[in-house]
């Protein structure tokens, strides 16, 4: 976990993506908390986090220091005020030493607070229970609309500590969640969840304004000021049936300048970005928001809703109506 891309989120030498595409790809993003734990845990413990495909995780250390410890055992220390998201969940682990056991933090009983938030006490009996490590925690569905691949891209954990210099307006929000954590005053639960999720987003947000690290490939694409504004509008308006000269007036350029320059940086022509955009849309309001199919190809540009399965079917692989009647939609 000390290596450059989970050290550090804003590197100053990577050119900066314009605030144009920026606020399409934050406008697309989805971070939801599924559920939260409030967890008070006595030295020594382990807890293991095991987070599904498609979730992040995120922990809050109230009272600390705790080490997180991932699924190969390189370990970060955490002090109290410091919050990490991971982008892709994951097996890890919150311990009170890099070398101690883990156990399964479903394990433990736990109590419900409010809504989707609930507590965990993994106390044993001391005499100063200020000795026990505080953690606000929450698993969160977490995508990027069509830009969903950038999560992918991601470092495995982005930690807010490297940050703060940048972005100041961070700290207020986590001092807010050290003291809701330990005052446990009415509402505190349902405050910490928001604060959380605020936290989280924002974590994202400073790693995608920072040109988003060592990522590569298509992200070249939104590092180009010109390149960006096609990007930009291709996701504004998926459903459109852009021409090549529409696309290469975007960017300002002849129709070959463009094709050629899209090519080298995304890896695909512009026709085939286009599509993969469209079928990542369409897997999401099929699955996530139980869309009605012909309503999704006609949202899509297509003029009947066979054009559009056949076209998704050669892109994912399966059918749409297989994606609804796996998700029970």
């Amino acid at each position: 976990m000390h290596d450059r891309k989970s050290e550090s989120l804003s590197t100053a030498d990577n050119p900066r993506i314009s605030m144009d595409v920026v606020s399409e790809l934050l406008m697309g993003m989805r971070l939801l908390g599924v559920h939260y734990q409030r967890v008070l845990a006595t030295p020594p413990f382990g807890l293991r986090f095991a987070t599904v495909p498609g979730r992040a995780q995120f922990h809050f250390v109230s009272r600390g220091p705790v080490y997180l410890r991932n699924a190969l055992g390189e370990v970060r220390a955490m002090q109290s005020g410091d919050a990490v998201l991971l982008p892709r969940g994951g097996i890890h682990a919150l311990v009170s030493d890099p070398g101690i056991p883990e156990e399964d933090i479903a394990l433990y009983k736990t109590d419900p607070l409010c809504g989707n938030i609930s507590g965990i006490n993994a106390c044993t009996a001391v005499e100063d229970p200020s000795s026990s490590a505080l953690v606000f925690s929450g698993c969160m569905e977490f995508d990027l609309g069509g830009m969903h691949p950038l999560v992918s891209l991601m470092p495995e954990a982005m930690f807010v500590g490297t940050l703060l210099d940048r972005y100041p307006e961070l700290l207020p929000m986590l001092e807010a969640m050290a003291r809701e954590a330990e005052a446990e005053r009415a509402g505190y639960a349902g405050i910490l969840a928001r604060l959380a999720d605020v936290v989280s987003a924002s974590i994202v947000r400073a790693w995608v304004e920072c040109g988003c690290g060592d990522a590569s490939g298509w992200v070249e694409a939104l590092r180009d000021p010109r390149l960006g504004r096609v990007i930009a509008a291709l996701h504004r308006d998926p459903g459109r049936n852009w021409t090549l000269a529409e696309l290469a007036a975007e960017m300002g350029r002849s129709r070959s300048v463009f094709a050629e320059r899209f090519m080298t940086v995304t890896g695909m022509t512009p026709v085939r970005y286009l599509t993969e955009l469209r079928m990542q849309l369409a897997t999401q309001w099929i699955a996530r928001d139980h869309v009605p199919i012909d309503r999704v190809a006609q949202k899509l540009g297509y003029n009947s809703q066979a054009a559009f399965s056949r076209a998704f079917k050669r892109v994912v692989g399966v059918s749409p109506s297989a994606v609804r009647s796996q998700t029970g939609g």
